[in-house]
């Protein structure tokens, strides 16, 4: 079974859509709701190899990509999920990965996206003074 075959059987209906731009990398749009359980697959069960969490500030919503290695394959699984700037937030997947934790606080504070259940959402790369809701990777700051 092929890679992509075989993530179409595991993650079925959580896929809104999957994009093979060459034969190493594979992206996969899942709704929000669906990034804990399509993260549980893709790591536990299908046994991949976490990567990293890349943030993206788009102007009119924000991008989160949770980048995966199946090393055996050679390629790498990108799920990528979109959220609203007007409330840009999404659970924790600190409970699945404890690594993620890291990655999770940077996002947080250079993007603020919040991560619902975080144990520990504090500064990371910033000064503890930083100014609230100022977030250096946003394009826009305050709506403007």
């Amino acid at each position: 079974m092929s890679i992509v075959e075989n993530l179409k059987e595991n993650l079925r209906d959580k896929i809104k859509k999957l994009e093979r731009p060459n034969k190493k990398r594979i992206y996969i749009t899942v709704e929000k709701e669906d990034i804990e359980s399509a993260v549980d697959t893709v790591f536990n069960k299908m046994g991949a190899r976490y990567i990293i969490v890349t943030g993206i500030d788009n102007f009119h919503n924000f991008e989160l990509l949770y980048h995966f290695s199946f090393d055996s394959e050679g390629v790498v699984v990108s799920l990528r999920v979109f959220l609203e700037k007007e409330n840009p937030e999404i659970k924790s997947l600190t409970k699945i990965i404890p690594g993620i934790s890291w990655i999770e606080r940077e996002v947080w504070e250079l993007l603020g996206i919040n991560f619902v259940g975080h144990p520990n959402l504090k500064h990371l790369l910033l000064p503890e003074d930083w100014p609230e809701g100022n977030y250096p990777l946003r394009k826009t700051q305050n709506g403007k």
